[in-house]
């Protein structure tokens, strides 16, 4: 008799930890007849505990120095590194070419130095000194929104997911994920190699399941402060616009994402605008 292979349980990332969801439920997605591993179905509970951690690690994560959050991007490149081979072998699981995946998740560690690029320069580049008519300078500098629940592309397991979550961390918010359902093997390792650099628990953590179950609670959920929506269907991009709406939640939709760049960090951020006087000169110095 054929020996029968002993699937992978792939397991949740919440808070750095790696729970089974609380449900108890697994599917087990297929390429060509063959199951590819037991993976969670997450459930309301499960978000629910995802955005307690988000918020536990987003004020701390927010107040650390832009260079910092850029140094532990970049660590993020370095184990990716280190484990490449693991990410092709899943990708060739999930379907693609060698070739193909090997160029994905270079391409994808490359993707993640740019950001750390970018994580202390961007307030650099956007942030402005306003002209105002009174005696006053006038800063406006961008701040994170907070918590951003993250729908991840359902066509691209492992770059799509990448490159929705680092313009979200790199501006100091933290995040929820909901992985791709057809192609999640590469978001559960990417969870093993967040908890393995620096990052700190609770910045990101990352679900697997189906989107109609847990679209709603991604959308209505009051204490998530936005939303990014990666894909074209638009029955759920108004479900989730309609959920955004109950408590003013920001609302991102991309039909992909394909490049790293500076102005999707700014999705994810709010203006704030400071006033500081200017004193007044006369012809034998300050006026006090």
């Amino acid at each position: 008799m054929s020996r029968i292979k002993v699937l992978k349980t792939y397991k949740l990332y919440i808070g750095g930890k790696f729970p089974r969801t609380e449900s108890g439920r697994y599917y087990s997605p297929e390429v060509e007849g063959v199951s590819i591993g037991n993976i969670c179905l997450s459930s309301r509970k499960d978000f629910r505990n995802a955005v307690v951690a988000a918020r536990k690690a987003q004020t701390a994560w927010q107040d650390r120095s832009a260079f910092n959050r850029s140094q532990i991007v970049y660590r993020i490149a370095e184990m990716m590194e280190d484990r490449k081979t693991q990410f092709i072998d899943e990708l060739i699981i999930q379907g693609s070419s060698k070739k193909a995946a090997k160029t994905e998740v270079e391409n994808c560690i490359d993707d993640i130095i740019r950001y750390a690029g970018w994580c202390d320069k961007y307030q650099q580049v956007f942030s402005s000194v306003n002209p105002v008519s009174s005696s006053h300078f006038n800063f406006s500098i961008y701040e994170p929104q907070g918590i951003i629940s993250i729908i991840a592309p359902e066509e691209n397991g492992l770059k799509g997911l990448i490159l929705s979550i680092l313009p979200v961390i790199c501006g100091g918010n933290s995040c929820v994920v909901l992985a791709s359902e057809s192609q999640p093997l590469s978001a559960v390792t990417l969870g093993e190699v967040l908890n393995s650099s620096d990052v700190p628990g609770g910045v990101v953590n990352i679900l697997t399941g189906k989107r109609k179950e847990l679209l709603t609670h991604f959308a209505t959920h009051k204490d998530v402060n936005g939303i990014l929506y990666c894909g074209n269907e638009k029955k759920e991009i108004e479900l989730l616009k309609s959920g955004a709406a109950s408590n003013m939640k920001r609302f991102q939709s991309y039909e992909t994402i394909e490049e790293v760049s500076p102005y999707l960090i700014l999705d994810f951020q709010e203006v704030k605008t400071g006033w500081h006087p200017i004193e007044k000169m006369s012809e034998s110095g300050p006026a006090y």
